[in-house]
Parts: C-alpha cells; structure tokens; sequence
C-alpha cells in the first residue's frame, strides 16, 4: 500500500465511527477527493485478497473497518466488543415507521402505532437515531422527523434504498409469527415501563364483550304489574257490559 492507504488505514482503525471521504482528505491537504478514494479501494482489496479477519466497509455516508461477519458469533460470545443498548420493540416499530415513511410528524407515527410515541420517540432522538427534518403545511406547523446518518450506521446500511423491500418483511414476519405461534413470549417489563399507552395487538384489536342484561329488579316487576292491571280491567269490562272500569 502506498503512504497515503497506510495514513486512511490507520485513522480509520483508530475512529469508533464510519469516517466520510472529507474527513479523511483533511488528513492530507495535499490529497485529492478522487485520490483518497482511491486509496481506500486500495485498502479493502488488501483485506480481501490477503484474507484478512477485518474488511473495510462503507457504512452510511462513510467507510469503517468491521470484522468480517463469519468472526461476529465467537467475538461476541467472548464478550470482546461493547454493543450499544437494544432498543425495545416500541422503539424498532417506532423506528421502522420513520424509516420507511419519512418525514413523518408524530401524530401520523402515533395513528399508525394506536398508541401515544411521545416517550419513545424522544428516546429516539436522544440516541441520535431519528432528528427533525423539517414542518409540515398542516394547521400549527409540525415537526417532521427522519433518520439520521448513526440509524445507517447502527443497522450497517449505506442509504435507505437499502431497507428490506416490503415482499421480504411479508416473508420475515410469516416466518416470526410461526416461530411466536409455537412458543409465544411474555413481553419484557422494560417495554412496558418505556411506552405505558401501548397494548397488546390483540386487546386492541379485539371486540367488546356485550354487557349481560341486568336481571329485572322489584321495583321493575311492579310498575310493570301496575300497566298490565288496567288493561286486565278493559279485557273484562268489555266480557262484562254490567261491570264498572275504574277511571286510571
């Protein structure tokens, strides 16, 4: 590799994050845009020839060196690398829905879900995974939220044409559903400490159940007795000419 390779290789080995193009010619004020790119092809083709444990991928709107998937199951038995915290399933449905109908407003993110996101998506936020993207025409101008360049990253995508297509989220979730169907799983706590207002699918989904019908009670026996006795009189004053209706 040549000198310019060996200088990306090392700040890149040396960043946490994916480092864009710009950030790496800064490194050399002499490179150019086309040079620096051309040293990291440069350097994933040394990867991949040589085999190497790590590639060098482009991730977002940078690139960043990774172990090669085959390694991740045995490095992350060890122990070896920190993972960032899960997000719990409100806050995947919560991002999934920005992801794919960006921007969005809350209010159409809480029509879709049935639940309130506030809560989540201000947890969203603070994670640096969704951000506002602009206002809406709407009455009061709301806010619009999308996907930032660390939702890319954490899900390993360079853009969002990338997002699985919807005829292959149909087969994942057929596919979970039979896997849920056959060993269901209480949801965790941690869910529901963190969006309160949401419920089950199923109860929310579900039909009322119809109120029984109150059994009648004394007083209602009576007043009904009390409409059925004058009739009780007309039906036998009109057997009986002699006999005397009393006026109600």
């Amino acid at each position: 590799m040549n000198s310019l390779a060996k200088l990306l290789e090392a700040a890149l080995f040396a960043s946490p994050r994916p480092m864009a193009v710009e950030e790496l010619a800064a490194l050399d004020p002499e490179a150019t845009p086309a040079a620096v790119q051309a040293a990291l092809e440069e350097i994933r083709e040394h990867y991949d020839v040589d085999g190497h444990g790590v590639a060098l991928v482009a991730v977002g709107t940078g690139w960043q060196i990774l172990t090669r998937p085959e390694y991740t199951e045995a490095i992350e038995r060890a122990q070896f690398a920190v993972r960032p915290q899960r997000l719990s399933p409100a806050a995947l449905e919560t991002l999934a829905i920005i992801a794919y109908r960006q921007p969005i407003g809350r209010a159409e993110v809480a029509e879709i879900r049935g639940v309130d996101v506030g809560a989540v998506l201000k947890n969203l936020h603070e994670r640096g995974l969704v951000d506002v993207v602009g206002r809406a025409e709407g009455l009061g101008r709301p806010l619009l939220y999308g996907t930032t360049p660390l939702f890319l990253e954490q899900f390993g995508l360079r853009h969002l044409e990338e997002l699985p297509r919807s005829d292959e989220l149909a087969i994942a979730l057929r596919r979970d559903a039979t896997v849920s169907s056959a060993e269901p799983e209480a949801e965790p706590a941690a869910e529901q400490a963190e969006d309160p207002a949401a419920e089950p699918v199923a109860d929310a989904m579900a039909e009322p159940a119809a109120d029984p019908t109150p059994e009648p009670t004394a007083q209602d026996v009576a007043s009904e007795a009390a409409v059925v006795a004058p009739e009780a009189d007309v039906t036998a004053a009109a057997a009986d000419p002699d006999t005397t209706v009393p006026s109600p």
